[in-house]
């Protein structure tokens, strides 16, 4: 009998580490974070992505005549200081214009309702074209609003309103950066909230986390014995002094208060990677923004401590390097906007905007808003396309041939068909422009040259071989000595037959005396038709014409043989 054993304990799977590993990094998963790149052609776009993902610009999109793709897109890893840890990895989107077929592309990529709180947009203005900042703040700012709406779910909805209460809750904790440690006496204040200023923060109800970036800003002072357009301010040249001061710290006034309205900054970039590196530091800085904090968290008795950023931005505010200015989220306010020049009023700008954006909705009273106030400050010196020619409108063809009709059927002469007519013609009735055809319209060379042949043919020459004219050498072989060869129903030339050729031919023959005009009817109860009817019928009846002229060959043969036999026989008689 057999004892059954105990069976074994099973062998551990295969790929039990792997199992454990899979756990663990699903625990550690890495974020993703997006920047959505926004400007018009040849702006910056490549070498600010470029900086942005720390790669180097590849030979491509060093050329300005490259052709872009309708959604650019790369990426790369974002590593810790200590170059260690993957934190996030960031994804760059940029599109070539701020066309609606490219811009429409872009929802498809980052719906809202899952990137609305993992994306930062950044606007690339230009500075070889300033006079168009404001109409592109404009294009691009109400995009981002309709794109941060999406399909208005209920879902979408709480996106938006915890993106919205993140950035307020940064401008109201924004603090400017220090070396020195703050004191522990102030951290009691960190719960105190202090309300928002005037005009800020009055639009991007999504909360969009917002950069404006001014590329080429090393060309604003680079004007020197430039042509208008070349350079940042045209025509306007450094050695204008305060002029040339003044209009260039209007723009930046402009720019800061409308970056004020939607809680954006405001950078100015150079190609110069410790310039373009300050900007990604920032970008980095509002990707990872902290959430707000739940008011549910905090007690009357105990502080909350805020949420550390994994990136720290330690960049202080610049507003006088015209190369370098950084105006970061919450730092900025009208109090500082109007002291950088006299005479500038944020509020009136402010305003001034928000007729633009009534205007764009049908809802404008018709004064004057801040992209034509900006075009005073700014005057537009941009290329400007050759203007079109004046539209011509021509007549359609039947409307024309309509109006001249009748003019054209009372002129003969431009009639294309009495190229073929004699001038006589015209002497009865006036030909049609559409209509019968007149008596002239027989006068074909073939026709005219068989009826002078025939008129001619009696004790005439006999028509030569070298002609080619098939009628013609028909008429003359099968004509009898006593008719010349005429069909009936036409009788010789000069006679007064009722049927006589002189009234069945156009006065266009060559051998008929042209004098007078022929009557519309032949004498004798012919009309030209009917003429010319028997004389075409006599042609195609080449049997009764041949039997014709064998019996008259028959007859003039046998009197010619008599007289040659008698005269034969009487020779003969002689000779005998």
């Amino acid at each position: 009998m057999e004892i059954s054993r105990a069976s074994t304990p099973e062998a551990p799977p295969q790929d039990l580490w792997s199992s454990i590993l899979d756990s663990v990094s699903s625990s550690r998963s890495i974020p993703a974070k997006q920047i959505l790149l926004l400007g018009q052609p040849s702006a910056g776009k490549s070498t600010l992505a470029s900086a942005l993902l720390q790669k180097p610009l590849s030979d491509e999109q060093k050329d300005d005549q490259r052709t872009d793709f309708a959604v650019g897109y790369d990426f790369a890893d974002v590593r810790d200081e200590a170059d260690e840890d993957t934190l996030a990895r960031l994804s760059v989107y940029t599109v070539p214009s701020s066309a609606a077929s490219y811009t429409a592309l872009l929802p498809h990529f980052l719906p809202p309702r899952s990137s609305l709180l993992q994306t930062l947009v950044i606007i690339v203005l230009d500075w070889t074209r300033p006079w168009t900042f404001v109409e592109e703040l404009q294009t691009w700012l109400t995009w981002i609003e309709t794109w941060s709406k999406g399909d208005r779910s209920r879902e979408l909805e709480i996106v938006r309103e915890e993106s919205r209460e993140r950035l307020q809750s940064h401008l109201q904790h924004y603090s400017e950066p220090s070396n020195e440690p703050l004191p522990a006496s102030n951290s009691t204040l960190s719960s105190t909230l202090l309300p928002l200023g005037q005009g800020t923060f009055t639009h991007n109800s999504a909360g969009v986390p917002i950069i404006v970036a001014c590329t080429k800003a090393d060309l604003i002072d680079d004007g020197n014995d430039m042509a208008a357009g070349t350079s940042g301010m045209g025509s306007m040249v450094k050695g204008k002094g305060g002029e040339w001061e003044e209009r260039t710290d209007g723009i930046m006034q402009v720019l800061r208060t409308i970056c004020l309205k939607y809680g954006a900054s405001l950078f100015y970039t150079t190609p110069l990677p410790a310039n373009l590196q300050v900007l990604r530091q920032y970008a980095l800085h509002l990707l990872f923004m902290p959430p707000a904090p739940s008011p549910g968290m905090s007690t009357s008795t105990e502080v909350q401590a805020p949420v550390r950023n994994l990136f720290p931005f330690t960049q202080k505010p610049n507003t006088l390097d015209r190369d370098r200015i950084v105006v970061p989220t919450g730092w900025d306010s009208w109090g500082k906007i109007s002291i950088m020049r006299d005479g500038f009023e944020a509020k009136v700008w402010g305003e001034a905007w928000e007729r633009d954006l009534e205007a764009e909705e049908g809802q404008g009273s018709g004064e004057t808003g801040a992209k034509k106030a900006y075009a005073n400050l700014v005057p537009d010196q941009g290329s400007k396309p050759a203007p079109l020619p004046p539209f011509n409108n021509p007549t359609p063809e039947q409307a024309f041939l309509a109006k001249n009709y009748d003019e054209n059927s009372k002129k003969s002469d431009r009639d294309p068909r009495g190229a073929f007519r004699n001038p006589a013609d015209f002497a009865g009735a006036a030909a049609g422009i559409v209509g019968p055809l007149g008596s002239s319209s027989f006068n074909l060379p073939n026709v005219e040259k068989a009826l002078s042949d025939m008129e001619t043919g009696g004790g005439g020459p006999a028509v030569p071989a070298s002609t080619g004219d098939a009628a013609s050498r028909r008429l003359a072989a099968g004509r009898t000595p006593g008719t010349s060869g005429r069909p009936a129903g036409l009788s010789p030339l000069g006679s007064s037959s009722p049927t006589s050729i002189g009234a069945a031919r156009s006065p266009s023959s060559p051998t008929m005396n042209t004098s007078s005009a022929p009557s519309p009817n032949g004498q004798g109860g012919q009309t030209q038709h009917e003429v010319l009817q028997n004389f075409f019928q006599s042609l195609l009846s080449t049997k009764d014409r041949t039997n014709a002229a064998t019996a008259a060959a028959a007859s003039r043969g046998g009197g010619v043989k008599s007289n040659g036999s008698t005269n034969g026989t009487d020779e003969g008689k002689e000779g005998s």
